[in-house]
């Protein structure tokens, strides 16, 4: 336990379980109050209890949510937008350039890109009274290089990239404190893993097969991200906004990055 973030208000959306979660326990471990947020009801319950935090359901997508948390929630120091979708969750459509459907397109952006959009917009109307807060803002590797297969996911992860500059460069011309990063994660063991990984040597198999490409030969781990949140979060970054943090195993220092 300490106090890195002690006496600070934080809102996390997509927090029911994974990346979210661990930021939330994170934060928690670290002093800080914490609102998990996710559309899940069900699983959103049991994380909250089992952290101790207060818990809000919203859809990411929902300007009306947004509205409502705003008005519930009016005056914030940490947004974290981690909320997210692959695609791939509730469908086998294909998602590469050619074939994908332009509602599926759509409906990943809408989740992603617009959620994002109106997180930090949120997060700077409950900042801009104090003048101070940090946004961080949970693109992906997929953000930094092409994906054929998931073409959606790659172009909105990019988007929320560069956003965040925007955001960051905003705040910054306004004179206020409100630092605004990304934070781009490779694979990381969460459970949208599970299906794809089987049970016995079958999952050693194919977790070896899934890193093969990484340079340090392993999945991430959820704490891993949530560590550089509390950092991103922290009066120990003060002085940075605008930037990228990435979180990959060294995949994308080299050539062999290339995506399958």
């Amino acid at each position: 336990m300490g106090d890195r973030l002690s006496g600070k208000f934080c809102v996390i959306t997509g927090a029911a379980r994974g990346i979210g979660k661990a930021i939330g326990k994170a934060f928690t471990d670290e002093g800080a109050t914490v609102l998990l947020t996710d559309i899940d009801p069900e699983e959103l319950a049991k994380a909250g209890s089992e952290l101790g935090c207060e818990t809000w359901e919203l859809d990411v997508r929902s300007e009306a949510g947004w509205d409502a948390l705003l008005e519930q929630y009016p005056a914030a120091d940490v947004v974290v937008n981690n909320a997210g979708v692959t695609g791939f969750e509730n469908s086998t459509a294909p998602q590469d350039p050619e074939n994908a459907s332009l509602e599926d397109w759509r409906e990943v952006h809408r989740v992603n890109l617009d959620g994002t959009f109106l997180g930090c917009r949120y997060a700077i109307r409950a900042m801009k009274q104090k003048g101070a807060g940090s946004i961080i803002n949970i693109s992906s590797r997929s953000g930094m290089v092409g994906i054929p297969g998931a073409a959606a996911y790659a172009s909105s992860k990019a988007a929320i990239r560069n956003h965040s500059k925007s955001v960051a460069l905003y705040c910054a011309q306004q004179g206020w404190n409100i630092r605004c990063n990304s934070i781009h994660p490779a694979a990381i063991m969460t459970p949208m893993w599970e299906p794809m990984l089987g049970e016995g040597e079958e999952r050693e198999a194919a977790i070896k097969a899934l890193v093969s490409d990484t340079p340090m030969q392993r999945f991430g781990e959820v704490g891993e991200v949530a560590a550089i949140a509390v950092l991103l979060a922290s009066d120990e970054a003060a002085y940075i906004t605008g930037a990228e943090m990435t979180i990959d195993g060294g995949i994308l220092a080299g050539s062999a990055a290339a995506p399958g």
